[in-house]
């Protein structure tokens, strides 16, 4: 369970005094999710989502993800509310971590992806990019190329414990992405973490978008191609092109793609596969022993980062120019 923080009944019931939101009836940890310690709250008066934020997250980044939050739903886009406290400031401190209430939205994670899903998650994530396109607050992207390098470097010495020979391809496949980056494209407020658990569906329409506490700034298609490695390979880890082409034309009808965010799908597609492989393998190599959280596997993202190395052509993905 992604719990890191135990939170005690007084501890919970001091903290909601802050808030107008009811007295606590239940309180339930979350299990998905990796970074932070997450609980469902129910209050006699409305469902609630508890985040304490753990060490990975810098405290001093809070203001952006929450006010972005604030933005985006200003702008229509479905995603849940920051809960603000009778002072007017929805970040307090529990437990000795910083900690934010939102509101609960309704719907469920997909399963099994089908193309739907994956045409309505296209259209969602345009209008998210143009919803954001007026925030007027920035945060650098801490794991773009330069947050890899460090990665890689902290990895280097025991990758070859999950494949033999992997560090020294893992060190040419960086050297290429960060000779190749695009450095002129349309860019602004990504989500750059839009996993399957972290969208929402009531029957075949997308109800909501969650956890951005890996928002950022950064170029848009490189948030697309992140999406087309979440959602359009199968688990024996073959490419659907049918769920890659719904997804890519969802957001050409509400964003249209230049053409060079077009011809920059594919090597944004492999940064993406890089970056996953090495945030995972970082946590497979450290993984505390006794921790409940399971790491994810890397190789999954090795596979992908394959793929993509022997795409020519932005149409290979089933877009068309």
């Amino acid at each position: 369970m992604a719990v890191y923080t135990e939170v005690s009944d007084a501890d919970l019931r001091e903290f909601l005094t802050h808030y107008d939101v009811g007295e606590i009836v239940s309180a339930k940890g979350i299990a998905e999710g990796v970074e932070n310690s997450n609980y469902l709250l129910k209050t006699t008066k409305m469902p609630l989502i508890l985040t304490l934020y753990e060490k990975r997250v810098n405290p001093d980044d809070l203001p952006f993800f929450l006010n972005l939050m604030d933005h985006l739903a200003e702008k229509g886009v479905n995603c849940p509310l920051p809960v603000h406290g009778k002072n007017g400031q929805a970040l307090r401190e529990l437990c000795g971590r910083p900690a934010a209430m939102i509101s609960f939205l309704d719907g469920m994670s997909p399963k099994q992806v089908m193309p739907f899903h994956c045409a309505e998650l296209g259209k969602a994530l345009a209008q998210f990019h143009l919803a954001g396109a007026d925030f007027d607050m920035e945060r650098d992207n801490a794991l773009s190329v330069e947050g890899w390098r460090k990665l890689l470097d902290d990895c280097t010495d025991r990758a070859d414990e999950v494949k033999q020979g992997l560090a020294a391809e893992l060190e040419a496949e960086f050297d290429y992405l960060s000779n190749h980056w695009p450095t002129d494209l349309p860019r602004g407020v990504i989500h750059a973490d839009l996993f399957t658990d972290n969208v929402f569906f009531l029957d075949k329409k997308l109800s909501g978008i969650i956890d951005f506490y890996f928002a950022c700034t950064d170029f848009y298609a490189y948030d697309l191609a992140i999406c087309l490695n979440a959602w359009c390979f199968e688990r024996d880890g073959s490419f659907n092109i049918t769920k890659a082409k719904q997804m890519l034309s969802g957001y050409n009808k509400v964003r249209a793609l230049s053409i060079a965010e077009m011809e920059a799908l594919p090597i944004f597609a492999r940064g993406s596969s890089l970056r996953f492989l090495l945030t995972r393998l970082y946590d497979w190599l450290n993984h505390p022993e006794g921790a409940l959280v399971k790491p994810k596997d890397p190789m999954e993202y090795y596979g992908y980062l394959k793929f993509h190395g022997h795409i020519k052509s932005p149409t290979e993905y089933g877009l068309e120019k």
